[in-house]
C-alpha cells in the first residue's frame, strides 16, 4: 500500500533515509521521478519557471541518454537533478551488485549529483548501507499518487493539500501515466500551497 502520507513508523524504521527537512520557514520540496520525457518535462518546467518554484528531478538514466537535451534544459532553470537508476528497476527483485550497477550506470549519463530515489520507494537495509556510501537517499513525506490510474482531481488534491507541512517532500512523476492528471490540476495545487504560505527549496 501506498501512502498519500509516509507514516511516522515507516521513517524510524529507516532513520538513514531523508523523508522531510524539517524548518522554521516553512520550506518545502518539490520533486518529480521519471524523468525525463519528450513533451511533458517541458510542459513542467514552464509551468515552475511561469510560478517561479524550483524543483529536483530524479532522472532515469536511459531516458536521459535519449533526450540530452531535456536534461540541459532542467540544469538552465535552476532546477536539481537526481538519480533514479538507468532502467527504473526495482531494488526487491534485483540483486545488490547489479542495482550498484544500475545507479553507477545512470551517474555516467547525468551532471553530477549526491541525490538518489529508488524507483518504487523499495530497497533492503543492505543495499540502503551501500547505496549510502555515495548517495543521500530521497524519498518522499507526501506521495500524490498520480500515477494511479483513475485517480480523481479531488483524491490527488487532497493528497497533496491535507498532507503537506513545513519540511515535506512531496512527489509527482514526469510519465505518460501521471501526465494527464497533472495537466488538469498541478498549476492549481502549486499556487494554493504558494497561498498557505510555503516556500519552494531545493534539496541540500
Amino acid at each position: 500500500m501506498l501512502f498519500a502520507k509516509t507514516p511516522e513508523f515507516i521513517k524510524k524504521i529507516f532513520p538513514s533515509l531523508i523523508w522531510d527537512i524539517p524548518n522554521k520557514n516553512k520550506e518545502i520540496y518539490l520533486s518529480f521521478d521519471d524523468s525525463p520525457t519528450p513533451e511533458f518535462t517541458h510542459w513542467i518546467l514552464d509551468l515552475l519557471s511561469n510560478l517561479n518554484i524550483k524543483a529536483t528531478f530524479f532522472c532515469v538514466g536511459e531516458s536521459s541518454e535519449k533526450y540530452p537535451e531535456i536534461i540541459a534544459a532542467i540544469i538552465k532553470d535552476g532546477h536539481q537533478i537526481g538519480n533514479h537508476t538507468h532502467t527504473h528497476i526495482n531494488a526487491c527483485y534485483t540483486s545488490t551488485k547489479s542495482y550498484l550497477d544500475e545507479i553507477e550506470k545512470c551517474s555516467k549519463v547525468l551532471p553530477k549529483t549526491n541525490l538518489f530515489r529508488p524507483p518504487y520507494g523499495k530497497m533492503y537495509p543492505w543495499q540502503i548501507s551501500e547505496i549510502s556510501e555515495k548517495f543521500k537517499i530521497v524519498m518522499w513525506d507526501v506521495l500524490s499518487n498520480d500515477f494511479k490510474k483513475n485517480i480523481s482531481s479531488h483524491q490527488i488534491k487532497t493528497n497533496v493539500l491535507n498532507n503537506v507541512k513545513k519540511g515535506s517532500i512531496i512527489v509527482f512523476h514526469d510519465n505518460k501515466n501521471s501526465e494527464e492528471i497533472l495537466k488538469e490540476n498541478l498549476q492549481e495545487i502549486l499556487l494554493k500551497l504558494k497561498e498557505k504560505g510555503f516556500v519552494f527549496s531545493l534539496i541540500s
